[in-house]
């Protein structure tokens, strides 16, 4: 961690909804005049969209599934060294992976590849990363330790698979069943490196349907945000202005001391009031170089 430069980290597997939290946290970024580097997950994958279909193919050939959440397929070393760098001294090389044609086009470049790795440019407040391995810890690898500040973005598992299956079917053209192929591939790494990261996380969204979810692989609809509820978990309660929050988001309560239950339709607005002191006090602790 760093007092000099900060890094706020979003985490969550795919399909969780954590492009909700980088909208809610570009709202807060831009109020706050706050200058962020802002790191993609994916740029941080080993392989590439095509190398990855042929690795995977060969390491199921030996009966070894190989997924984008564990450690063969991601350079954890590499974040590791970028969260690192970035603490110290406010450097480090980074890359986008373009996901789209639309992405693509403006690197003249094919979807599914990566840009060439670039220094971080000189002057940035603080290193703002959303992806799969935010608060990663595998072997000598922990990623987590130098995260200022961690969120988790965690739907309950049936939601996550709606929300996958609908998002890649309908915009990157998989069918139903090759996506249900890939969750049950990824099911080992799932378990043994997406979800602990939430129990280092400092806060935590957990989306959680209201309606009948018993069988995402038939789901027609990703239930509304009217249709669920949001439980937002702090590690650390302690300063946390609970009556300021009841108060601000309607048909709120407490179900735990450190757990308040919103609408899922008050997701963006709650994020928007519990994100902000807590990015306001890292800069603070930059701009005087004290601790909070």
């Amino acid at each position: 961690m760093s007092e000099q430069h900060p890094i706020i980290a979003i985490t969550g597997s795919s399909g969780a909804g954590t492009s909700t939290v980088k909208t809610a946290m570009e709202h807060i970024f831009r109020r706050e005049h706050i200058n962020p580097v802002i790191v993609g997950g994916d740029s941080f994958h080993r392989y590439n969209r095509r190398e990855m279909k042929a690795v995977i193919q060969e390491h199921e050939k030996k009966h070894f599934n190989l997924s984008h959440f564990g450690p063969d397929a991601n350079l954890f070393d590499k974040l590791e060294n970028l969260f690192r760098s970035y603490g110290e001294s406010g450097t480090g090389e980074i890359r986008r992976y373009l996901h789209s044609e639309d992405e693509a086009a403006p690197y003249h470049q094919a979807p599914g590849t990566f840009t060439d790795w670039t220094p971080i440019p000189e002057g940035t407040d603080l290193l703002f990363y959303e992806g799969l391995h935010g608060g990663v810890v595998c072997g000598d690898i922990d990623v987590a330790q130098h995260v200022d500040l961690l969120i988790g973005v965690v739907p309950v598992v049936n939601l996550e698979w709606i929300q996958k299956i609908h998002r890649d079917t309908a915009e990157r053209g998989y069918a139903a069943e090759q996506v249900t192929d890939t969750i049950l591939r990824r099911m080992y790494d799932f378990v043994h490196y997406i979800t602990p990261q939430f129990s280092r996380t400092d806060i935590n969204f957990q989306r959680v349907p209201l309606v009948d979810t018993s069988n995402p692989f038939i789901a027609r609809d990703i239930p509304t945000p009217d249709e669920s509820a949001v439980v937002i978990r702090f590690r650390e309660h302690g300063d946390q202005d609970f009556p300021y929050l009841l108060r601000m988001l309607h048909n709120s309560y407490m179900s735990r001391p450190n757990s308040i239950v919103v609408s899922g339709g008050k997701m963006g607005l709650a994020m928007e009031l519990v994100l902000p002191p807590r990015i306001r006090a890292l800069m603070a602790q930059k701009n005087t170089g004290t601790s909070t």
